[in-house]
């Protein structure tokens, strides 16, 4: 197994929280982004509100004793501008289910236990296989497996099902973010449908049940917010173009500086305040990194075609014609793209070079204002967009003057490598 290294320490630090402002924005990060003179980054720049773009650069610095400090810098940033997360939302529920499992404390019961998804309301879908796994049962650790590597969609509506709407908002107010919303499925799903989630049999290697958890329903009213429309125009469900707004207000909703606090409270959990940490365990956070970070071409189960599913393919922020990632580098990140919003929270980390930032984007490219037409200008404006502001970041990065460099070989991440005689078909088509 290949090995990288990356000191991600958890002692206590300095923890500057997103300030609560409209539209907040630091010269010093305004002024390096005006720095590339490339044409997608000053039409976007000097447009902010029309691409809806908010961005979180978050320097890093360490002490002599290696204690990271963490100084935000924001461009744009507004916690009540609206961006459909998309994707990103599996980050959480990832951790909300790993910490659900520990919660349990049931013997055999944990992130490895194949499980078995039944059905108890109209619209559910059973779950009794994977194909894609080892053995060919489902299970919570190959479901977050399958939604960081190259975020399917079908393992976060899995996640959202063991969770139950309920907890899963219940937990992450209780946790400090209390506007965030993750109230639907990625199914298509009414919001009585969404509110309903199946039951679950997790059984041990002789096919028994071990646990038995009943299907759900949320009696919770959802903190839903002002009104939020966007766009001129949509095209509803029978591809008909209804020419006023998309209404988003009862979508999934989490701000992007909350995005960003999760992300760093996994791999800093020292550095947020407690209640702010998932409770997980060691072993659990080490999973996580590893597929944070890990690439479709390393992972064996699921086998992913790495022409299609290559290194770069969900992270933006080196995504380039070569779709290859620097050597040095790994990116632990999560991604998202929906109707025109394109959205990465990463933490870099640069081993040659012993540099380490943390960046969060969304941008928002959709020129003709119809909303959910599938023609969005993710390949002409969004992706070349975010490569250019990661480039921005990176090279400033390099020559960034630090009182200490971290050094950045005190935690080991072991990644899979791919079976080469593995004669399996590899996965080329997914939902996500």
């Amino acid at each position: 197994m290949r090995k990288f290294c990356v000191l991600l320490t958890v002692a206590a630090s300095l923890l500057v929280a997103p300030a609560q402002a409209q539209s907040k924005t630091d010269n010093e990060l305004l002024e390096l982004l005006q720095s590339n003179n490339h044409a997608v980054m000053k039409q976007i720049i000097q447009d902010p509100f029309t691409y809806r773009c908010q961005i979180i650069y978050t320097r890093i610095n360490r002490n002599e004793k290696g204690i990271p400090s963490f100084q935000h810098f924001y461009f744009n940033y507004d916690p009540k501008l609206y961006f459909n997360p998309a994707s990103v939302v599996k980050m959480p529920l990832a951790l909300l289910s790993l910490e659900k499992l520990n919660q349990l404390r049931i013997p055999g019961v944990n992130k490895y236990t194949s499980l078995l998804i039944d059905s108890s309301y109209p619209g559910q879908v059973i779950a009794h296989k994977d194909s894609t796994s080892a053995n060919g049962l489902p299970s919570i650790a190959h479901y977050i497996k399958r939604a960081l590597l190259i975020s399917e969609n079908d393992p976060y509506n899995r996640m959202y099902q063991f969770l139950g709407q309920e907890a899963i908002n219940r937990s992450l107010h209780q946790k400090g973010y209390p506007n965030a919303i993750i109230s639907r499925q990625f199914m298509g799903y009414s919001e009585e449908q969404n509110r309903h989630t199946n039951p679950f049999r997790f059984i041990n290697e002789k096919g028994q049940v071990i646990h038995q958890q009943p299907g759900a329903y949320n009696r919770d009213s959802l903190p839903f917010g002002q009104v939020i429309k966007i766009g001129k125009a949509y095209m509803n469900r029978n591809d008909s173009i209804i020419p006023e707004p998309f209404d988003f207000t009862r979508h999934n909703n989490i701000s992007l500086g909350d995005f960003q606090q999760i992300l760093q409270s996994v791999l800093f959990p020292g550095s947020v305040p407690a209640k702010q940490r998932f409770n997980i365990t060691e072993n659990d956070r080490n999973f996580l990194l590893k597929y944070l970070s890990q690439y479709p071409s390393e992972t064996d189960f699921p086998k992913y075609n790495d022409s299609v599913f290559y290194d770069s393919y969900v992270k933006f922020f080196f995504r380039d014609s070569t779709r290859k990632m620097p050597a040095q580098v790994r990116v632990f990140n999560k991604v998202g793209w929906a109707y025109g919003f394109l959205t990465d929270i990463s933490y870099v980390a640069d081993t040659r070079n012993n540099i380490e930032y943390m960046l969060a984007a969304t941008v928002y490219v959709n020129s003709d204002e119809v909303v959910n037409d599938g023609k969005y200008d993710y390949e002409t404006t969004g992706w070349p967009f975010l490569r250019e502001l990661g480039k921005t970041i990176y090279q400033h990065e390099l020559t960034r003057k630090r009182t200490h460099r971290p050094k950045l070989d005190g935690f080991g991440i072991r990644y899979d490598q791919r079976n080469k005689e593995d004669t399996r078909p590899v996965v080329t088509t997914v939902d996500n």
